[in-house]
């Protein structure tokens, strides 16, 4: 207890010193002295982002610890957007810490899963920290060791391929990615897209309870016999749950190490490690049986790891994970699910050991076991829970394309950083400022750590941690004293190397005195990715489909249209329309139909009478119609038809004022109106401008007439000289105001004494009502408000 309250009193002090500095911050005139002084705005971006960066690990750190997934901070205002992910976080641990205390101070007892499980847990755990740290390589003894140089599209590792709708010949034919990259495709994407559920993933059923942990016990299958028989068993089951644990560590490429599976009644744990594991491939007998239902957790990449590195594939796929985000649980976890469902507390701290290590501790055998053991029937509860939602068809359809996840050669970028163990996505994370130098300095460190790291079969990470090539590109150490400082923690191959890594260090300097700069180059990235994403969107690339053989196939039937004799060649108001290849493009567009349409007779443009429509007549231009041939026009009404008078509309007060008699004819020159053969234009010019004017003098007249009976003006009174007027304030003219004294009613007005009263015309106004006696006040339910 003693160790604790010092811990608890370490921490409160440092929180104490933190509170302190941030409150005094608060405080100074952040803004104004960035804006005085340009270099103190520098140094603030720089801790801000240093400050934001460090945040965001101690989030991440936090949420491993915690059944809540830590969100993003990609800046200083995601804080505030994601400040309710942040709290989730918070208050996990700290029930995670409130539980403990009570387990600690014995007020709760934890619940074992078994009697046996508890005699273990008196025996002294197996650190993962004094595990061996230097076991030899798995991979040297394997029949088909890993190659880290292939640059070429994956080819899957299929010798067979168990119920396949695709022979396997036509699936290992090569495409084009968007990179122009060859690639071969996914030997199971026809079956996987084509699969349809069975029906009772829609259907609620009752869970079937997992047999007791403490009774049962895992088969470890590590010879080909023992794999024989399990195989034998899965093809009996019909559902089956799956896990992997994967090592990438002392590997470039990575290692599956171990396999749990798990039906209703039994467990394996497969050992992954063995020279022959290349014939874990029989798997796919049940891998991709399209009757069974594969359920795994956060497939994502195991899908990966098991084509990689055992040519296995999924068909058939349920993964829990999708189905947690679905159901919108708090935790997405495994070890979340299994509180949650199970009441079984997964010992994560194991997930981080090392799986390379034979023979497994018994502890290792439990955790691995439990993975799926419990996972089936975790299925059945989440299946239901889907069905009550509706959410069922939304997980499996993003099971599938997790099932559809291809594996892809990690192809290094010495240019763009671009690709997975390239530099764009570290230094784009992580906000630097580096020279032209340092620049250069960085790209080559990050370029020899990754070819040491295929050299030698490890991770990059190993060699060096990112961090350290970091502070190599920002001191450019000149000596190997310089560069031990610099990388503080050095792994026994960077000090076998570290004169080789001087060398390239001192190269990239020079080069990098005129070489590029880092945030054009970010720029010219991120230019290019939004490029390559802009043609794919265009024209996306797929993976070829191959046909799949069906011995009932039924032909697909094309209907094509002549659309030639669909269209007219000419227009009633355009006229002729010229020769075909000179209309538009569109219109030599074809109509392909893949469904099969029936023929386009005349009885389906028929009416209801039998009668089929006739095509359209072809029109020709408007010709004169005499008078003598016209349609007699209605006496009772000025509204004549166009048609009938053989050109346009003329005006009303023409119609009225020309001669009946006269022969119209069409002037194109002329607006609207018809002209007659015995006008002049430039007469009819001037007519139509003198009814213009006039028309505008009558409408001025009709303004000011409405403007003065508005105003109540008098006709006969003269205009006000404005020029000889007196003085407004001081006023004498007493003929104007005896005039101008009587209000409306014909009550004389009393006179101001200083000739001028500005508020005289304030009593014009209506009267509100007046003060009411006592007798007649409001009562309730009737108001006085707008009496009269």
């Amino acid at each position: 207890m003693d160790s604790f309250k010092t811990l608890q009193d370490s921490i409160s002090a440092a929180l104490k010193s933190t509170t302190l500095s941030a409150t005094n911050l608060s405080g100074a005139d952040i803004a104004f002295q960035r804006s005085l002084n340009p270099s103190a705005g520098t140094a603030l971006d720089s801790q801000n982002a240093r400050l934001l960066q460090l945040a965001q690990r101690l989030l991440e750190n936090a949420a491993a610890s915690s059944d809540a997934v830590g969100p993003k901070l990609p800046d200083a205002e995601a804080i505030d957007g994601n400040w309710r992910g942040v709290v989730d976080v918070i208050d996990s641990l700290l029930e995670k810490a409130d539980t403990s205390l009570d387990e600690y101070t014995g007020v709760v007892k934890r619940i074992s899963p078994g009697a046996d499980q508890a005699a273990a847990a008196v025996k002294p755990r197996t650190n993962i920290a004094v595990q061996p740290k230097h076991i030899p390589k798995p991979q040297l003894i394997f029949e088909h060791p890993p190659d880290n140089y292939q640059t070429g599209g994956f080819r899957p590792l299929l010798t067979t391929k168990p119920h396949a709708m695709v022979p396997l010949e036509q699936c290992l034919k090569t495409f084009r990615d968007k990179r122009d990259r060859e690639q071969y495709p996914h030997p199971y994407q026809t079956e996987i897209e084509a699969y349809e559920y069975p029906s009772e993933m829609y259907d609620q059923e009752e869970p079937e309870k997992y047999k007791p942990f403490e009774t049962t016990s895992a088969t470890f299958v590590d010879t080909p016999e023992a794999l024989a028989e399990m195989l034998a068993e899965l093809k009996k089951a019909d559902h089956i749950a799956i896990d992997v644990e994967h090592h990438d560590n002392r590997s470039y490429i990575g290692l599956v190490s171990l396999m749990q599976i798990s039906t209703r009644d039994k467990d394996w744990i497969v050992d992954t490690l063995k020279p022959w594991r290349r014939r874990l491939e029989c798997l796919n007998e049940v891998f991709a049986d399209p009757s069974k239902i594969k359920v795994l957790h956060g497939a994502y990449m195991d899908i990966v790891w098991l084509q990689r590195d055992l040519g296995l594939y999924i068909v058939g796929l349920f993964d829990t994970f999708h189905a947690a985000r679905a159901l919108s649980y708090p935790g997405a976890s495994l070890a979340y699910l299994l509180d949650k469902f199970v009441g079984f507390k997964a010992q994560k701290q194991h997930q981080l050991a090392d799986w390379r290590v034979r023979p497994l501790t018994q502890e290792l055998l439990e955790y691995a076991r439990a993975d799926t053991h419990f996972l089936l029937y975790i299925f059945d509860e989440m299946r239901n829970a889907l069905v009550a939602v509706e959410k069922v068809g939304e997980v499996l359809s993003k099971s599938k394309e997790t099932a559809l996840q291809r594996y892809e050669h990690p192809i290094y970028d010495a240019e763009y950083g671009l690709g997975r163990p390239g530099w764009f996505n570290l230094v784009s994370r992580t906000p630097v400022q580096f020279t032209p130098q340092q620049f250069a300095v960085f790209r080559a460190v990050h370029k020899w750590r990754d070819d040491v790291a295929r050299e030698e079969d490890d991770s990059p990470l190993f060699i060096m941690p990112n961090h350290a090539v970091f502070s190599i590109g920002r001191y450019m150490p000149e000596d190997k004293a310089a560069l031990f400082n610099a990388v503080q923690h050095v792994s026994h191959i960077l000090r076998a190397r570290a004169d080789e890594l001087v060398r390239i260090i001192f190269e990239a300097k020079e080069s990098g005195v005129n070489g590029p700069d880092l945030y054009v180059t970010l720029q010219r990235v991120a230019n290019l990715k939004e490029a390559e994403y802009a043609r794919s969107e265009a024209t996306p690339v797929k993976a070829p489909v191959p046909t799949p053989v069906v011995a009932t196939q039924q032909p697909v039937v094309a209907v094509e249209f002549d659309t030639k004799a669909l269209r007219a060649t000419t227009s009633s108001f355009w006229g002729d329309l010229g020769p075909t290849e000179q209309r538009r493009a569109m219109s030599s567009v074809d109509v392909n139909l893949a469904l099969p349409l029936p023929p386009l007779t005349a009885e389906i443009f028929a009416d209801a009478n039998g009668i089929a429509d006739s095509p359209s007549p072809v029109h020709e231009k408007p010709t004169f119609i005499p008078k003598e041939d016209r349609p007699e026009e209605d006496e009772r009404t000025d509204i004549f038809v166009v048609k009938q008078l053989g050109g346009r509309k003329r005006k009303r007060t023409d119609a009225a004022e020309e001669p009946v008699e006269s022969t119209p004819r069409l002037d194109v020159m002329q607006g609207d109106e018809i002209m007659l053969e015995d006008e002049d234009p430039e007469t009819v010019k001037r007519r139509e401008k003198a009814e213009r004017k006039a028309a505008r003098k009558a409408k001025k007249e009709a303004d000011r007439a409405a403007v003065a009976g508005s105003l109540n003006y008098d006709e006969d009174e003269p205009a006000f000289d404005y020029a000889n007027a007196p003085s407004v304030l001081h006023a004498q003219d007493k003929e104007r105001q005896e005039r101008k004294g009587k209000d409306r009613k014909g009550r004389k007005e009393k006179k101001s004494p200083g000739g001028f009263n500005p508020f005289q015309k304030t009593g014009d106004a209506p009267k509100g009502l007046g003060r009411a006696p006592a007798a007649q006040k409001e009562r309730a339910g009737k108001s006085r408000t707008f009496s009269s």
